[in-house]
């Protein structure tokens, strides 16, 4: 068995404001954040979100994506090794979220960069999940 199987996900929340009038240029700024949920049966669920919006003016264009995924994972992981693969996982399914809505809405793409988690501090609050199952 891999170390984690996406089983799943689904969007759970979208806001998108696009009030820009006229070929304004855009300076956007990202901001995600990304938690983890931890079963007794080698499952787990994660959440991603990630915001997107104007930093001059976050009220004339902003978007929110919460995706929430879920895995099957080894009996054995870390925890902080199974947050930055879980992560990893499910960032090019926000991504390509994004970059859908803002092109069918009849505007450029916005293509939302990758952060690397890896090295960073990984806060943990135990956070239990139920799966269906259990």
């Amino acid at each position: 068995m891999k170390q984690i199987e996406l089983k799943g996900f689904k969007v759970n929340e979208v806001r998108f404001v696009n009030k820009i009038q006229g070929n304004r240029k855009l300076e956007l700024a990202n901001k995600y954040s990304y938690n983890v949920g931890y079963s007794k049966v080698n499952t787990c669920k994660g959440e991603f979100r990630a915001e997107v919006f104007d930093k001059a003016d976050p009220e004339q264009f902003s978007i929110t994506v919460v995706l929430e995924g879920f895995f099957v994972t080894a009996a054995d992981m870390e925890k902080e090794i199974l947050h930055v693969k879980t992560y990893d996982a499910l960032f090019p399914y926000v991504k390509s979220f994004v970059s859908s809505l803002t092109v069918n809405a009849g505007i450029p793409p916005v293509m939302i960069p990758y952060v690397d988690i890896s090295g960073q501090n990984i806060y943990r609050v135990e956070m239990p999940f139920k799966p269906n199952n259990e």
